[in-house]
């Protein structure tokens, strides 16, 4: 609540915080390996934000983990089909019926979706009885963003020209600590908070000062939507770029093993991390608003679901707390395939 503004949803903050520990137990079931200590206890990170150790990771590539082995299990099971190079291009709903539907209809129903065939340049129709969208964010939409080239906004452009509700937009976060590459090679490469969560420390690019004290008592471990700002405040009165993450003080063979993509990553751009400042600077990273759903993942069209961050399910609120994306996505994964499955039951206009 306080990361969010006080603008998270109880109901829904409820729900996450009470079934994530299953969700979670449920991938690492299926093959999801976290960080563990020597002992053999899973290794719990603290982040922007937070006011407990809480977080799992698998270094510094957690979401990879998640989706590894996720799309492992998914292929093999039997009555999974993935059908690849096909890009949607619009929800099927009554409207291509040649039926009049305004967002005032109560009863606006999804059908399916339209979908290009890549190789083919054929478009497809392909009929659902349920239909999920799970199209990520829209960071490209901005200058300097943390998100891959795909993350275009189409799931929530989809919904909306379906008439679906659509809220809370204007909530986009950026994150704080995205790496400054002059070249404006896109995208930004994240500088994960797990790294202040470390005990790296923000300064100024001026005068290698630290300056978050002057903006939270929380310093460099502030939420981000705070962090962000007193980076953007500091390098318009500096006229500085960028500002400086500084992890030298803490152990090189712990930041070479912890966090192996960041080292890397910063050795071919010319910085070790563990002897070096590393340049930073805020990027569009997560859009806490979207296509509004319901505790089961359920939208305003019927039929119709969206999961992860296309969708503004109000956990959020304005702000998400950092590492929530990846909780919420496998607990309303999870709620929208149970009604989903439910739901297809009732459902007998398709084969």
């Amino acid at each position: 609540h306080i990361a969010g503004d006080g603008l998270c949803n109880d109901e829904i903050v409820r729900i996450v915080v009470s079934e994530g520990p299953d969700r979670i137990r449920e991938l690492m079931e299926i093959g999801a390996i976290f960080d563990k200590l020597p002992d053999g206890t899973l290794m719990l990170g603290k982040e922007g934000g937070h006011s407990e150790n809480r977080i799992l990771h698998s270094q510094d590539a957690t979401g990879q983990e998640i989706e590894r082995a996720l799309l492992q299990a998914v292929q093999e099971h039997p009555n999974i089909e993935i059908t690849e190079h096909l890009f949607a291009l619009d929800l099927l709903t009554q409207h291509h019926l040649g039926l009049y539907v305004n967002r005032g209809h109560p009863d606006i129903a999804c059908y399916g979706v339209y979908a290009l065939d890549l190789q083919t340049r054929k478009v497809n129709t392909i009929l659902a009885k349920v239909t999920i969208l799970a199209s990520g964010g829209a960071g490209n939409v901005y200058a300097n963003t943390t998100n891959p080239s795909v993350a275009t906004g189409d799931g929530v452009a989809m919904a909306l020209r379906a008439k679906a509700r659509i809220a809370n937009m204007e909530f986009y976060q950026f994150h704080p600590t995205a790496f400054y590459d002059p070249s404006g090679n896109r995208p930004n490469f994240l500088i994960t908070e797990a790294l202040r969560g470390k005990g790296a420390i923000l300064k100024s690019a001026y005068d290698q000062s630290e300056f978050m004290h002057k903006y939270d008592p929380r310093q460099s471990l502030a939420p981000r939507d705070i962090v962000a700002r007193a980076i953007d405040n500091e390098m318009k009165v500096s006229g500085c770029n960028f500002m400086y993450l500084d992890a030298r003080h803490i152990p090189a063979n712990e930041l070479i093993h912890e966090f192996p993509t960041i080292y890397k990553h910063l050795l071919s751009k010319g910085i070790d991390f563990t002897k070096e400042l590393i340049p930073v600077v805020p990027a569009a990273h997560y859009m806490c608003g979207g296509i509004e759903t319901d505790s089961v993942g359920k939208t305003s069209i019927q039929n119709l679901y969206a999961i992860g961050e296309c969708s503004c399910t109000g956990l959020h609120g304005a702000n998400r707390l950092a590492s929530n994306s990846l909780l919420e996505a496998i607990v309303f994964g999870k709620r929208a395939a149970a009604d989903s499955a439910s739901k297809i039951q009732q459902l007998s206009w398709i084969d």
